[in-house]
């Protein structure tokens, strides 16, 4: 929260003290006008950071009393283990499924949690984390050939046995939470097996990144198939090098691993170059195994949550690497998306578009508000950036008045452009938490203000 109160402030200092030492009668003009802009600037910037401050507490009062509580009430499977989500506005939906994604989210989501300060004598959140850690060693987990299976039924029988990269990622990056928050070490040396088990099957030492279906031996799945139920087989997708690079960045911060570390330099420069370039507009959902451009329906266009997403996972990425971060690829990324994707008028992301042109799909997902909350907090936590000031007000509004159930906070699947329930499902095998609560914690973490340090305005 620093940044956006202090970088105007120390701009200020400086421009009073060049007003006081010009000679040239123009000179002082000139900076006694930019002294009046800039004292208008800080004024604006000082009264954006207790608005969003006050955002932050009610944010974090929100997560402690309805939202956290929801997600622990309503997913936990105390009979069978794991997770299960099936919640709509309309009531509660029929599950016959629990799949490795939306219980690796948990996971991550609980462990999280519970590090950040949330659990409390009522609430144990690391007991959920362990709750479904144990479910996946348990019932995902292949003994056989190694890796995570996509999906069991309710009681953990195998439905799936496929190996699906951007499954595989989400189990690393929620198994390095889970060490984090319970400093269990065999769930690291987990998370260092399977990558190192990736890395062998997966990698393609060839061409660089990494294949992403599989049969349950590790066979690879190079056309389409029934059961393939995450981008298309025989091609390499943004998504899943985009989670996997997201993956890789915690588990080389903790591990130090040297293999993991080239693994995520690799996966960096894959995304920077091939799916979320520095021009945004040619920013691409698939690419050939040898990186040529993909034709056809699914593969058309751009993601404005992917785009957004990237630039904030890219900067984490380059964090953890030690690397000065590319701001420039970040704001590109970033002011795209407010060009063209961003609905000015109500507030809210577009989910979908095309190079340099208005959005073709203009639905307000979850997940895509959720990213935009995100990369705005890392824009802010740095580097002063007022210009993103209305649009993240006009954000926070619009989550506040149509994305989120009013009874508990909870967001919802997709509404319109106006903000009218599409898909009203709050948990599904596809949306678990960990888009919404890990934006939510970013946010606060970035504005909020602690109590004794605020001032009477």
């Amino acid at each position: 929260m620093t940044a956006i109160i202090s970088q105007p402030g120390l701009h200020c200092r400086r421009l009073r003290s060049q007003a006081h030492t010009g000679s040239d009668l123009r000179g002082l003009l000139s900076l006694t006008l930019a002294l009046v802009f800039t004292l208008f600037l800080c004024r604006s910037s000082a009264q954006a950071a207790a608005r969003f401050s006050d955002y932050a507490a009610g944010y974090r009062a929100q997560l402690k009393n309805s939202i956290l509580p929801y997600w622990q009430d309503s997913t936990l499977d105390a009979e069978r283990g794991g997770f299960i989500l099936g919640d709509s506005l309309t009531g509660k939906t029929e599950v016959k499924e629990k799949q490795l994604v939306s219980q690796a989210r948990l996971v991550w989501t609980f462990s999280y949690v519970h590090r950040k300060g949330y659990s409390d004598s009522k609430r144990d959140y690391l007991k959920s984390a362990t709750h479904g850690y144990q479910f996946l060693l348990s019932h995902f987990q292949d003994p056989t050939h190694g890796g995570f299976f996509w999906k069991t039924d309710l009681s953990g029988k195998t439905l799936n046995s496929r190996k699906i990269l951007y499954g595989e990622a989400f189990v690393i990056y929620a198994f390095v939470e889970y060490y984090r928050a319970s400093g269990d070490r065999d769930a690291l040396q987990q998370a260092l097996a399977l990558f190192r088990l990736i890395q062998e099957k997966a990698h393609d030492r060839a061409n660089g990144g990494w294949f992403e279906h599989f049969l349950a031996d590790w066979t690879p799945i190079l056309k389409e198939q029934d059961g393939i139920e995450v981008e298309i087989p025989g091609l390499k997708s943004a998504n899943a090098h985009l989670h996997l690079m997201e993956a890789l960045a915690e588990l080389v911060e903790v591990s130090h691993d040297s293999e993991a570390t080239r693994a995520l330099e690799e996966c960096l420069k894959i995304n920077q170059k091939y799916f979320y370039p520095r021009d945004p507009a040619r920013s691409a959902f698939h690419k050939t195994p040898d990186w040529k451009a993909v034709d056809g329906p699914r593969s058309a266009g751009l993601s404005y949550g992917h785009n957004v997403e990237f630039a904030w996972l890219m900067i984490r990425a380059e964090q953890v690497l030690g690397r000065r971060p590319s701001w420039d690829h970040f704001d590109a990324h970033l002011d795209h998306t407010l060009r063209f994707g961003y609905d000015h008028l109500r507030g809210g992301v577009y989910l979908k578009g095309v190079e340099n042109e208005p959005a073709v799909s203009t639905d307000k997902v979850w997940w895509v508000q959720a990213e935009m909350l995100a990369a705005f907090s890392e824009a802010y936590k740095s580097r002063s950036k007022p210009r993103y000031n209305q649009p993240l007000f006009s954000l926070l509004d619009f989550l506040a008045k149509y994305q989120a159930d009013p009874k508990d906070g909870i967001w919802l699947d997709t509404v319109t452009a106006e903000g009218k329930p599409k898909v009203p499902s709050k948990a599904n095998l596809w949306k678990a938490n960990y888009h919404d609560v890990r934006a939510i914690v970013k946010f606060i973490e970035t504005f909020e203000i602690p109590p004794q340090q605020r001032v009477r305005r």
